[in-house]
């Protein structure tokens, strides 16, 4: 038996069609790694191709590693030779070889993140520039995203025309990059640019890199931005072997420089090319690929594409919808338990999938407490963030200023100017004398040598005594509050205006919100919400350390992070407008950019296996603020066939000395028996010009839940209206009376 033969038609005909221009449209679950891998073996087995002429790309390190084990399994002998690759790491091998021919030494220096952010320090004190307004890491931001469009900083300047701001950004660019060339250096956008820049300059080292990949294939194509096509479609110039692997609907990387462009242009880029779609999926039940595809019908920038699947049809997406996000969180850590107390599957079978990474607090409180062993997926826990711990941190120097560890990290955020030089006397000092680093910074005038800095130190204890002085009288909230106003860390965040910096903002607003939820939490408790209350409380909650790696983990991740992966029992939470999509994406009505929300949430239901769980909460709290959000629009797109609303908003229930009459209450019925001083109750009908439901819409009635309008008949005081509810069957009523609501 072929290894071929495994493979359906539409994977049979990629594999088989290796010349040319190609692109391969695969769906989520579709086997596309299986595709490429296959193809490879075809091009050497069936074709003949040598495998020093094939470069296979894709875009992560763990991607390229899989893709070579599976190439490695499958070809054997001779697949060494193959280029598989990230591009960074096929950019950096070029380079090494031929930069000397942009007049950079070939073992130049590739500088990370950190490097950069003191290169562009030292720019900045340069040319004077006053980095309250121009943020290092904004610079860095605009520049990165001048590098993925390909424009030099001549490029960016021609463009700002009389854009002052523009001007003086395009002029921090071109000493950035005199600076990089200075130190023979190169951060990590420039290993695409500066191979892009060698092949254009050095028509011989093209040529050499055009006979020596005949065959490229790309992983992802959706993701590439213009200069990594621009890098690919140069290589592939000559013979035209280019076979493009990539899904226009899961396109979710814009914020990156990801230019979806590439994808849904490619037949004009290369005319003759071949289109092949892949639309059997091989990972979801029915039910969820059904709603995945109402769901991203929606979009009109999108190439046209109907995934299927001869999967069972599985049970309905589940929707639940909450009070709150306790509620919420609750409820998804009881089924998760219930899940692994049954024996019906793992921890490791189910999946956390949020907007935002400061989602994922109130589910890790809730896993704790719950005992559930969790862990965090393209990120950090969330009081291990580093703008959480520099927060509390201020808060247990407040609460308890013999914290040394607390009083190191804050002493200098913001910048006060107070270096590790007079830090390191102090510490002495206060060594010497068997003092705390606080109590000896308030004596900071005993010690020796200390010249200059003391009136910054003197600074910072006055700040922190003032904030001491009022702990007593301060909500945990508004002490909190204080200190990142008087701090400016907001401020600066805001001022960077990145994609890190608003995330960092978001997550400092739902530590405001915790502090809000504790001081409601003690007041219910009849219990004082005191400072030392609530680090204790995110003490214990933050102490994770004890959970083993190598144990059942439920996993808990960004949208975002979760892309490529798949799982038994997903739940996608916080299914809100304003949470899912953002308030920004429909406050700006930006089609693009909800178009982007979309993909992302189509990204989410396919990751889901056999199960899958939509939440959202009627009101959540945000920047220590209620906010009452509509279902996500998402979720409105989903055909109500296709969903159970087995569960809706928990009603409160009387408790049990509410329902025995007390003697006032008896008195009254009494009266009201007698006749005595008894008027009937009078309703006035004011029929509504028009309703803003019609049938077939989902609508909610405060008693009986959830339900679908299957008549409306117009009367002359008022309109019936007949519903068929989820839980109590066909009911038919006065539209004045039963006030509605569609959902």
């Amino acid at each position: 038996m072929s290894i071929y033969d495994t493979l359906n038609p539409p994977q049979r005909e990629a594999v088989a069609q290796t010349e040319g221009p190609v692109l391969i449209l695969a769906g989520a679950g579709s086997g596309k790694t299986r595709v490429l891998t296959h193809r490879i073996a075809y091009l050497m087995d069936e074709k003949g191709v040598n495998p020093w002429n094939i470069l296979a790309i894709t875009f992560t390190n763990k991607a390229a590693q899989e893709m070579r084990e599976r190439v490695d399994k499958l070809v054997g002998f001779g697949s060494e030779s193959i280029w598989v690759s990230t591009f960074h790491s096929a950019c950096v091998r070029i380079l090494r070889r031929h930069i000397d021919n942009l007049g950079y030494d070939t073992n130049f220096t590739i500088y990370d993140t950190d490097d950069q952010k003191s290169l562009m320090k030292d720019v900045c004190r340069k040319m004077n520039i006053d980095t309250k307004i121009y943020k290092e890491r904004s610079l860095l931001a605009q520049i990165s995203h001048a590098k993925d469009e390909l424009l030099t900083p001549d490029d960016m300047e021609m463009k700002a025309a009389g854009d002052y701001n523009m001007k003086k950004v395009a002029s921090v660019y071109r000493e950035y990059q005199a600076a990089l060339r200075k130190n023979n250096a190169l951060d990590f956008d420039d290993l695409i640019v500066k191979t892009v820049e060698l092949f254009e300059k050095c028509g011989a080292v093209l040529e050499y890199y055009q006979e020596r990949f005949k065959y490229i294939m790309v992983d992802e194509y959706q993701d590439t931005n213009t200069a990594q096509f621009k890098f690919i479609s140069l290589l592939a110039q000559r013979y035209q072997n280019l076979c493009v692997v990539g899904d226009d609907d899961q396109s979710i990387y814009k914020f990156r420089g990801a230019n979806i462009g590439n994808i849904l242009g490619f037949e004009h880029v290369f005319p003759d090319a071949r289109v092949i779609r892949l639309e059997q999926n091989y990972r979801s039940t029915r039910n969820i690929l059904n709603a995945a595809n109402q769901v991203i019908a929606n979009n009109t920038e999108r190439k046209a594409k109907t995934l299927w699947t001869e999967n069972e049809e599985g049970s309905k997406v589940h929707f639940r919808q909450f009070l709150n996000a306790y509620e919420e969180a609750e409820y998804v850590a009881g089924e998760i338990g219930k899940l692994k107390r049954n024996g019906l599957g793992n921890y490791r079978d189910c999946a956390i999938l949020y907007r935002t990474n400061a989602q994922s607090r109130i589910f890790e409180e809730k896993f704790i407490a719950a005992n559930i062993p969790y862990k965090l997926v393209g990120g950090v826990n969330f009081y291990a963030r580093k703008e959480i711990k520099d927060l509390l941190c201020y808060l247990k120097t407040i609460n308890n200023a013999r914290d040394d560890l607390a009083v190191q990290r804050i002493i200098n955020v913001p910048k006060r100017g107070i270096g590790a030089t007079t830090l390191g006397r102090v510490q002495d000092y206060a060594d010497n004398m068997g003092i705390s680093l606080y109590e000896a910074l308030r004596v900071a005038e005993e010690v020796p040598s200390i010249g200059r800095s003391l009136s910054k130190i003197d600074g910072f204890v006055t700040f922190i005594q003032m904030l001491k002085s009022k702990a007593d009288v301060m909500t945990v909230e508004e002490i909190l509050q204080e200190v990142i106003d008087s701090t400016g860390y907001v401020a600066e965040l805001e001022a960077e205006d990145t994609e890190e910096s608003r995330a960092r903002i978001e997550n400092i607003d739902e530590l405001i919100s915790k502090t809000v939820a504790y001081q409601e939490a003690m007041e219910e408790q009849n219990q004082s919400a005191t400072l030392s209350g609530f680090l204790e409380e995110v003490a214990l909650v933050a102490d994770i350390d004890t959970v083993d790696p190598d144990q059942d983990y439920v996993l808990l991740m960004t949208l975002h992070s979760a892309k490529g992966l798949e799982f038994p029992k997903v739940f996608m939470v916080g299914m809100e407008d304003g949470i899912f999509p953002s308030h920004m994406t429909i406050s700006y009505g930006d089609d693009g950019e909800m178009e982007e929300e979309r993909r992302l949430c189509y990204v989410g239901i396919t990751r889901a296996m056999k199960d899958l769980t939509l939440t959202c909460a009627q009101q959540r709290m945000i920047r220590g603020e209620t906010q009452y959000n509509r279902v996500s629009r998402f979720v409105r797109e989903i055909p109500r066939e296709l969903v159970d609303l087995g569960h809706t908003i928990q009603e409160k229930k009387p408790k049990v000395e509410e329902l025995i009459p007390t003697p006032a209450k008896y008195s009254k019925m009494k009266e009201i028996l007698q006749g005595r001083n008894y008027k009937p109750r009078e309703f006035k009908v004011t029929k509504a010009n028009s309703l803003d439901y019609e049938v077939g819409d989902t609508v909610r009635h405060i008693k009986f839940g959830v339900g679908i309008v299957k008549e409306i008949v117009e009367g002359g005081r008022d309109y019936e209206v007949t519903v068929e509810f989820d839980k109590v069957g066909v009911k038919k009523m006065f539209a004045s009376f039963a006030k509605l609501k569609k959902i």
